[in-house]
Parts: C-alpha cells; structure tokens; sequence
C-alpha cells in the first residue's frame, strides 16, 4: 500500500505543491519506504512554508539523529517539534532521540529531563525502561535471577556446555571470524564491538550456525533458547577499550541472558542503577529494556554468548501472535 501511496500523493503534491498536509504526508510515505534523504527534503520544504511546523520539526530530527548520526544538529529540530504542541510529536520515539541525543552530546542531566517527561505522559513504562513494543502489564525490573525463570533446564544445559560453546567459537574466531560483524545500532561509544547470530526471530540463521555446527546442534533442542520471535541468539565480542552508549533494548517481552565465555578483568554491565560483572560459565540476565550501559577497561576479548527468553508472564498466544522484532 505504501508504494500506491506514494503514486497518489506525489499526483497530488504536483496538482498542490503548496499544501503542507499533502507534502508532510509524502515526506512520511517516504520514511516508510526508507527514502530518508527525499523524505528530509520535504520536511525541510515543509518548514518553508510554516517554520513552526510541529510534524515537520520532528520528524527532520529524527531523520538527522537516526539516518546522519548528528545528535547535536538534531535536538533543536527534536526540542522544537515536541514543544510545537503538535499532538503528533508528542510520541515517545521523538522523546527516545532526543534524550539520546542529549546524552551523546554530554548532557545527561537533559536526557534524563527529557526521559522524566516522556514517563509523566506515560509515554515510557518509567524513566528507566523506555522500550516502545510493550506489553503494559509485564512484571519489570532489571535483574532477573535465573531461579525466577521457567527456563531452569535449558539455563542449565547452556551452562554444562559452556566450554565447549567458547572452544567452538574461539576455534572459528581465529581460523577467520569474517561472519562477526559490528554492532549495527549504533549504540558503540568507541572500541570494537561485533556480534554474529544464530538464531533471530525463532528463525535459525543458516550462515551463523554453519561456523558453529556443535553448537547450533545444542541450541537447536533447546526450544526455549530459541523460539523468542522478539530476540536473537547471538555471540558478542567486544575489544578492550570499548564503551556502548545508555540504551534500551526496543521491547519488554524478552530476557536477555548472557552466558560468560572469554571474560577478563575489568568489564562491566550497569541495567537500571545496579551494576554488574560477567561470570564464565554463568548467565547474568536482565531486562534488556531497562537501560543498561557496558564499559571494557581490561585486556584481552570479552566474549559472551547471548540468549533471548520470552517473559515468562506471556501467554502462550500471546507468544504467537505478537509482531516479531
């Protein structure tokens, strides 16, 4: 529909080219369809037009923090849309960039006022847990013990295997390791971060699993481990030095665990105000949609297998029918 979409309105901005609604429609239509830079141009032509454009104001913002990683020349566009009183900038991923944005820039104090707003309008679960695909009545807190989970015999499978999961992929890493790619989000500070997946949304990645073949065997009759349609599994490797930016995952459906595999001194996991450090051989999980916040200040590689789990308050239909992500 979005490409007939644009046919009609793109008819309609040549027969209109001054109607505002017509263009902010198309500029979005164009967003949809990941056409970012036509999309910029028309909200920018958009501003022509009315400079106090709440829609327009948010939405150039969000395409120059997300698509140009600019945070700084998108908080004034973020700053004003929301201010505009614009009822359509009042959403909670105009509220996401710009705390974001803030924070990037050295302003936490600003992003946490950002974030406290967007809580008061009930726009996040609370300051701390801002995930936009929710299910509100889900139990959230950051740290999940792994006794509080239905997921005992697959925690513990993992666990008994754990050296042979690190040998497998220590093997891979050395002989080539050309399927780990960098962290594609954008949430790296410095360093070096890279991830490979197996599994991701309850589908089984074919080119992942071929690098590791003994471990995909285990996972592949752990069905807990790996029908989370909102998830991954996947390894992590982060060089020293690295430091991945405040965020929150995208959803409060999921736990996320992470199996310690090649852990040296010096790393660390903050989620919510608590931090933590990894263990080999052990799960640390948490509710990935709590802020969290990682620093690598030792030596040599930490690398920790990732796990994504259903919550364990969803229904089974629930499980089935939600979106995947």
């Amino acid at each position: 529909w979005t490409n007939r979409a644009l046919k009609s309105l793109t008819f309609l901005n040549l027969r209109f080219p001054n109607n505002i609604d017509v263009i902010n429609d198309l500029g979005i239509t164009n967003l949809i369809l990941g056409r970012n830079e036509d999309a910029k141009k028309l909200f920018k032509q958009v501003l022509q037009f009315d400079a106090d454009n709440g829609f327009a104001l948010a939405h150039l913002g969000f395409i120059i923090k997300v698509s140009d990683n600019n945070p700084a020349k998108a908080i004034p566009y973020l700053k004003s849309g929301i201010e505009s009183g614009d009822k359509s900038a009042v959403d909670a991923r105009f509220y996401f960039h710009l705390g974001d944005a803030y924070q990037r820039v050295g302003h936490p104090k600003k992003a946490k006022e950002v974030y406290d707003d967007g809580a008061a309008k009930k726009l996040f679960l609370s300051r701390d847990q801002r995930s936009l695909y929710n299910v509100d009545r889900l139990t959230g807190k950051p740290w999940w013990d792994p006794e509080d989970l239905p997921y005992q015999n697959t925690i513990e499978t993992l666990q008994n295997n754990w050296e042979m999961i690190r040998d497998e992929v220590l093997e891979y890493f050395d002989r080539s390791g050309t399927d780990f790619v960098d962290e594609a989000e954008n949430l790296l500070d410095r360093g070096m971060w890279r991830q490979m997946t197996l599994y991701q949304r309850g589908e089984r990645n074919k080119k992942g699993c071929l690098n590791v073949l003994k471990t995909c065997a285990l996972l592949d009759n752990l069905q807990d481990a790996t029908n989370c349609r909102r998830g991954q599994v996947k390894f992590s490797i982060m060089k020293p030095g690295s430091h991945v930016w405040p965020h929150c995952g995208p959803t409060n459906c999921r736990l996320r665990a992470h199996l310690g595999l090649v852990i040296p001194g010096g790393v660390k996991i903050r989620v919510g105000n608590k931090t933590r450090h990894w263990k080999e051989g052990e799960f640390l999980i948490f509710d990935d949609s709590f802020e969290h916040e990682v620093w690598h200040q030792g030596k040599g590689n930490r690398i920790v297998l990732i796990v994504d789990f259903w919550h364990p308050e969803l229904t089974e239909h629930e499980k089935s029918t939600l979106s995947p992500i």
